[in-house]
């Protein structure tokens, strides 16, 4: 059961950030994005927040981290396309 709350909470999280990034994506390319941007956050962000990010517990911090490094993330994707 926990799988099905981090991947609907990843889907979420993934969506919000396509969203502000402006960037129209699939259900399944949200959830990978959330994931991803879960681990780049929980390598370069969390030791400055001291916080985790949803790999860690589901809570409102983690998933503000967990979007920052999917809002990073897709930045890195967009500047790649672009190229």
């Amino acid at each position: 059961m926990n799988i099905i709350i981090y991947l609907i909470v990843a889907a979420v999280i993934g969506w919000i950030a396509s969203e502000i990034m402006h960037d129209r994506s699939g259900l399944l390319f949200n959830i990978i994005i959330a994931i991803v941007g879960a681990f780049i956050a929980g390598y370069f962000l969390s030791p400055l927040l001291n916080v985790g990010t949803i790999n860690d517990a589901i809570t409102i911090p983690t998933m503000l981290v967990t979007l920052l490094g999917s809002i990073i993330l897709l930045a890195i994707v967009r500047l790649i396309r672009r190229n």
